[in-house]
């Protein structure tokens, strides 16, 4: 009885680690730092609205505080579209804008989960799939995933920054 109850703590910092996050990316690509940089609209794929513009807000601070030169593409389309439609709008509307601005790199991705967990503790929960591309051919260059569960008093946009910059980490590694 009493190795059972020394197992308890090692059993849940296993658990700990296993469930609080998961990264998958490519190597880094080898950008220029004379680049610019320009966010494109995220998919959202989570249940919580507006969700990507949130994760798009969040990335283009986690690119300027990297000393990069990153710009957002202003706003356009019809709000009353259908979240698919208005999505793939969205996207192709800031992709021709960030070619005829000349702009080297684009980063974009998928929300996967923006959320709080449902419970006692209400932990945020926080997914994100992110992708760079050269915006002159629209090649992906590099692409990862990360998600995390935050501690009950964590606010959800506290983990999203935390998800995010392990991303953009991982984009300028090289």
């Amino acid at each position: 009885m009493d190795r059972h109850i020394r197992l308890i703590p090692i059993a849940f910092l296993a658990l700990l680690l296993c469930g609080c996050s998961v990264h998958q990316a490519e190597p880094a690509h080898d950008y220029s730092n004379a680049a610019t940089w320009v966010v494109l609209p995220f998919d959202n794929h989570s249940e919580t609205p507006m969700a990507s513009e949130r994760v798009e807000a969040l990335t283009l601070s986690a690119l300027r505080a990297r000393q990069l030169d990153a710009q957002s593409v202003p706003t356009t389309g019809d709000p009353y579209q259908l979240p698919r439609v208005a999505d793939r709008h969205r996207y192709d509307e800031a992709l021709a804008f960030a070619r005829s601005m000349g702009v080297a790199y684009g980063v974009t991705g998928s929300v996967v989960e923006w959320r709080y967990k449902s419970g006692l503790d209400g932990e945020p929960a926080v997914g994100v799939a992110m992708h760079v591309v050269e915006v002159a051919t629209g090649d992906t260059l590099w692409s990862g995933s990360f998600s995390r569960s935050g501690w009950s008093r964590e606010s959800l946009s506290g983990t999203g920054q935390k998800v995010i910059a392990k991303l953009v980490s991982g984009i300028l590694k090289g």
